[in-house]
């Protein structure tokens, strides 16, 4: 929490506390600002508040950024997957039976065990045993990591997910772009002139009349004449 508060030094806030007193102080206001009513449901759990008027997507990466690695722990549900990749790790012989208790294939290389294959040794959502735990420390893998995860959005009365973070200037052009190809696609099926359309129309049609003039032997020529305003 100290790394993250840091990292939002003059960029953000972020507040905890007790849900019922945080929900108190929203009941208290809503009053002046009936919105903040949607803000209601989502204060439950272990939930807090990070108050801005900055990107909302550099905010959300300065806390993604500050994570802290800890140790796997006997009895917990593993939040990711967890794999060993082959490796001659710095334990003794004797040091085998772990690595024999939990079925990974090793050798003894130069006075240390090796692991010979990748091995998948949790799967995400599975309880940490305490063989795992144990060879995990011993290796010195802290697989696992505290952080901030993002909820919910709140701007201006309307929630969103955090997914719309990730809606980028470039998405929102390759969208729109697509959209006007379907409009201006249904426009020419139905024959219906649009500003999506016209340019095509304009340009279908110049096709057929020099395709006519190719098939009859005609010289189109384009003659343009300067406009006098006078006559």
């Amino acid at each position: 929490m100290q790394q993250i508060r840091t990292a939002l030094r003059k960029h953000a806030v972020i507040l905890m506390g007790k849900n019922t007193m945080i929900r108190k102080a929203i009941k208290g206001h809503l009053p002046e600002n009936p919105k903040l009513e949607k803000l209601l449901s989502h204060v439950r759990g272990n939930v807090g508040f990070v108050f801005t008027r900055l990107d909302l997507s550099d905010v959300r990466d300065r806390i993604l950024s500050n994570r802290v690695a800890v140790p796997a722990r006997a009895g917990a549900i593993a939040p990711v997957d967890v794999k060993l990749p082959p490796q001659v790790t710095g334990l003794d012989p004797e040091k085998t039976s772990f690595f024999q208790a939990l079925s990974i294939p090793t050798k003894i290389t130069k006075g240390r065990i090796e692991i010979l294959n990748e091995i998948h040794l949790i799967e995400v959502g599975a309880k940490v045993g305490a063989s795992e735990a144990t060879l995990l420390n011993m290796l010195g893998v802290s697989p696992f990591s505290y952080g901030l995860v993002i909820k919910q959005i709140y701007d201006e009365g309307t929630m969103f997910g955090p997914e719309v973070l990730d809606i980028t200037p470039e998405v929102i052009a390759a969208k729109l772009s697509e959209g006007i190809k379907n409009i201006a696609a249904i426009s020419l099926a139905i024959n219906y002139p649009n500003a999506a359309s016209v340019p095509h129309m304009v340009v279908n049609g110049m096709k057929k009349c020099m395709a006519v003039a190719l098939a009859t032997d005609i010289d189109m020529n384009i003659i343009g004449e300067p406009y006098n305003k006078g006559t």
